[in-house]
C-alpha cells in the first residue's frame, strides 16, 4: 500500500506531542510517505525524521480571526502542492481549515478532534452551540472522524455529528519505548524531603485540570498526613496570571514549604517518579493521556470522573466527583494508610495500560488507511 498522507496540525503542546509518537510508531510502515503543515507554534525539529516534508503556514494560528481565511488559501495551495492520497486533520481548528481548504480536490479526508469543543466547560452555552454547529456543518467533509476514545463517539453521537459509520475509535496511545530513556529527578535534586508522603499531578495549570481543587485537598491531607509533600509539574499557558492566583492560594492555605510547582519543563515524566499518588482532577477531559503514564510508571492513580477519564481509567484507579476535594483527599489518604489497595491498583494498571500502546494506535491507523484505499479502488 503506497500512500502519502498529508497532516494538518494547528494547536501545539498535546497534539503535537500525539503526532510525534503516531509518526514514530508510523515508521514501520515505510510505504506510507507523511507530510506535515503546521502553525507556527510547532517544533519542526521534532519532525526531522518522521516527515517527508514540512510546510509551515504562518497564518494558521489557535484564535479566531480573519487570518483564518488566508491559512484556507495556504493549506489549499500545500494540498494541491502535495497532492496526497489522504489529508489527515488534527484538532478542530485544523480540522475547520483543513476541511474548508480540500472541498473539491480528489483525496480522502480523515479529521481527529483531539477531545470535542463542544464537552468544554465554563464556556458561554451560546459558543457551544456554535461549537456543535460547526461540527455538524463539517462533518459530511471528512471521510472518516478519528474519536480518541470511546467516550468521544458516544459523545458525537449524542451531539448528532455524525452517522456512526462514519467514526471510528483508535485509543490514544503512549509509546511505551520512550519511558526506557528516562532521567528520573530524585527527591534531593526536587528539595524535597527524603521521608516524604509526595502526592503529585503533571498538567498545565488551567481551569480544567483544577489545580485549586489539588491546593484545597493538600490541605486537608496536609492536617491528616504531616510529611506529605505536594508536587505541580507543569505551568499555566497564558500570562502567568492564573499561576500566581494558584500560588496565593498554597501560601494562604499554609503550604508554602511543602509545595513545589515546577513550572514549565521538557520531560514532566521525569518528576513522576518521586511520587507516591499520583492525580488527574480535570473538569472535563477528552482522554488524559497521563493516565496511562501513570499507570506504566506503576503510580496509584485519583482522577475525577470527568467526560472519557472512567473510560481510560476502569477498575485500575480511584474515580471521585469533580471539584470533590475532600473526597479526593480521603481516596489519598487510604493510599498512604492501605498498602493492600495501592498493590491491587497496581497490578490492574499494568494489564489495563496495554490498551493505550501506542503501537497498536499506530496499527490501527495503518488499518484505517488500508479501507480508505479499498474504498477508493
Amino acid at each position: 500500500m503506497s500512500k502519502r498522507i498529508l497532516h494538518i496540525a494547528e494547536a501545539p503542546g498535546g497534539v503535537e506531542r500525539y503526532l510525534v509518537t503516531l509518526l514514530t510508531k508510523m515508521k514501520k510502515y515505510p510505504e506510507i510517505e507523511h507530510i506535515l503543515v503546521c502553525s507556527p507554534q510547532f517544533d519542526k525539529e521534532k519532525f526531522r525524521d518522521l516527515v517527508k516534508s514540512v510546510t509551515v503556514v504562518d497564518s494558521m494560528h489557535n484564535a479566531i480571526s480573519v487570518a483564518d481565511l488566508k491559512a484556507v488559501i495556504q493549506v489549499r495551495k500545500a494540498i494541491k502542492y502535495y497532492r496526497p492520497d489522504i489529508v489527515y486533520c488534527h484538532s478542530s481548528k485544523a480540522g475547520a481549515i483543513g476541511r474548508i481548504a480540500d472541498v473539491g480536490i480528489k483525496n480522502k479526508l480523515i479529521y481527529n478532534a483531539h477531545g470535542w469543543s463542544f464537552n468544554i466547560k465554563g464556556v458561554n452555552p451560546k459558543k457551544i452551540k456554535l461549537y456543535e454547529i460547526v461540527e455538524k456543518m463539517l462533518a459530511p467533509m471528512a471521510d472518516k472522524i478519528v474519536c480518541i476514545s470511546e467516550y468521544e463517539r458516544r459523545s458525537a453521537l449524542e451531539h448528532g455529528i455524525s452517522k456512526e459509520n462514519k467514526l471510528v475509535v483508535i485509543n490514544n496511545g503512549i509509546d511505551f519505548d520512550e519511558y526506557k530513556e528516562l532521567h528520573p529527578k530524585s527527591k534531593e535534586e526536587l528539595g524535597i524531603p527524603e521521608d516524604a508522603f509526595v502526592v503529585g499531578t503533571i498538567g498545565r495549570l488551567t481551569m480544567q485540570k483544577a489545580p485549586d481543587v489539588f491546593v484545597k485537598m493538600a490541605k486537608v491531607v496536609k492536617k491528616k498526613i504531616p510529611k506529605t509533600y505536594f508536587i505541580m509539574v507543569g505551568d499555566d499557558i497564558g500570562d502567568g496570571h492564573f499561576r500566581c492566583e494558584i500560588e496565593k492560594q498554597i501560601k494562604d492555605a499554609g503550604l508554602d514549604a511543602c509545595f513545589k510547582i515546577t513550572g514549565w519543563v521538557d520531560n514532566p515524566l521525569d518528576y513522576m517518579g518521586v511520587f507516591d499518588a499520583a492525580t488527574l482532577l480535570s473538569r472535563w477531559e477528552g482522554f488524559g493521556l497521563v493516565l496511562p503514564e501513570y499507570m506504566l510508571m506503576g503510580k496509584p492513580i485519583v482522577a475525577t470522573k470527568a467526560d472519557a477519564i472512567p473510560y481510560v481509567v476502569g477498575d485500575a484507579g480511584v474515580l471521585v466527583d469533580i471539584d470533590d476535594y475532600k473526597q479526593i483527599a480521603e481516596s489519598v489518604i487510604k493510599f498512604f494508610y492501605d498498602d493492600k489497595l495501592r498493590s491491587q491498583l497496581i497490578e490492574r494498571e499494568k494489564e489495563r495500560v496495554n490498551l493505550f500502546d501506542a503501537q497498536r494506535t499506530g496499527m490501527e491507523h495503518y488499518n484505517l488507511l488500508k479501507s480508505l484505499r479499498a474504498e477508493s479502488t
